[in-house]
């Protein structure tokens, strides 16, 4: 004779959450790249993909901004660029809604989900800091006498976003199953 199926409220409440660190990061990456995107190279203009001072560490010429070739260059390079975080946001929205099957409301309010998408922005700008701007040199945030200043301020935030994400995130509620109960205390 078979049992029933006798799943109790603390069974529900031991199941795991869902895994939304990897959906948080690429989501922070694809969005802390439209803020870098839209922040600095449309609205600031201190930058474009390819306008480096001088020639760059991979021995190309700069794209500057002022010619325009150099500016169609740019805008090309630019539109790849926000294709990729585009494509980063689609492919983040599309791993959290495969992860979360309920509680979909709590995951967009949770602490968890916003300190990996803060840790995905730092990481972004990390590692496009240190690629683009120290070893291939084909931009910087912004030109000029204080350039490097500019760059290391960059990185900084970086690492600010990775540390204030993590702790952000360690301090969560859990989601998920059985997490009903919990929040409504």
């Amino acid at each position: 004779m078979a049992t029933p199926d006798r799943t109790t409220s603390a069974d529900r409440t031991a199941a795991p959450a869902p895994a939304i660190r990897l959906p948080g990061i690429v989501l922070g990456i694809g969005l802390g790249g439209f803020v870098d995107g839209i922040l600095l190279h449309q609205l600031l203009q201190w930058h474009h993909m390819l306008t480096s001072t001088g020639t760059d560490n991979i021995g190309l010429d700069p794209y500057p901004a002022d010619t325009v070739h150099g500016l169609e260059i740019n805008t090309l390079w630019d539109g790849l660029f926000h294709t990729f975080t585009w494509l980063a946001v689609l492919f983040g929205l599309w791993l959290l809604y495969s992860r979360v099957v309920e509680a979909r409301g709590r995951v967009w309010a949770s602490r968890a989900l916003w300190g990996w998408m803060l840790v995905g922005w730092g990481l972004f700008n990390l590692v496009e800091g240190v690629i683009d701007h120290h070893i291939l040199g084909i931009h910087h945030v912004r030109g000029g006498a204080h350039q490097l200043w500019w760059d290391l301020g960059f990185l900084a935030l970086g690492a600010v976003l990775v540390v204030a994400g993590w702790f952000l995130q360690r301090g969560a509620q859990p989601i998920g199953r059985g997490a009903e109960a919990r929040l409504a205390r």
